[in-house]
């Protein structure tokens, strides 16, 4: 009777170690997929952020041309850094790069501008309005690797 009631409580303790094991493994998975979840939503924010900065600077760039007297000096080139700027790998920045190039087609007073950034002065109708095609890139750093710099570009061509 006695070997009986030893052999009981030693199947009770392989129960509940393999429970325990069982219940171990479950949390490890996840907790690797909590922590994937939040390495995608921190990519995905920040990617969204970035295509949010590209089209709000390219509305800027828009009103900054518009308000320009262009047979002074043509702006070609808008720069700017949110929080920071991107830096480098070793100060971890994690703030954004803004560059916006800007091309300019048509007719519209654009003698000033320069060479490289006046696609065509020559244009079918001679009262076109004067378009311009902004190229925005927007730079930021990768949280889970510093080194990597990633851009977001967004070209599009707008008339002024």
């Amino acid at each position: 009777m006695m070997l009986y009631t030893q052999q009981r409580k030693a199947f009770s303790m392989l129960t509940a170690v393999v429970v325990i094991v069982t219940m171990a493994v479950i949390a490890a998975f996840v907790t690797n997929l909590s922590g994937k979840t939040v390495k995608i939503t921190t990519d995905q924010y920040r990617k969204e952020q970035a295509i949010l900065y590209a089209r709000s600077y390219t509305e800027y760039a828009i009103m900054a041309v518009s308000a320009r007297d262009r047979t002074m000096e043509c702006i070609d080139d808008i720069n700017a850094n949110i929080q920071g700027g991107i830096g480098t790998a070793t100060n971890q920045n994690t703030g954004y790069r803004i560059r916006l190039r800007l091309s300019y087609i048509g007719n519209a007073t654009i003698t000033n501008c320069a060479d490289t950034r006046e696609l065509s002065i020559t244009v079918s109708n001679p009262r076109t309005p004067l378009n311009i095609i902004v190229d925005a890139y927007v730079d930021y750093r990768d949280i889970n690797n510093m080194n990597r710099v990633l851009t977001y570009h967004r070209r599009s061509l707008q008339k002024i």
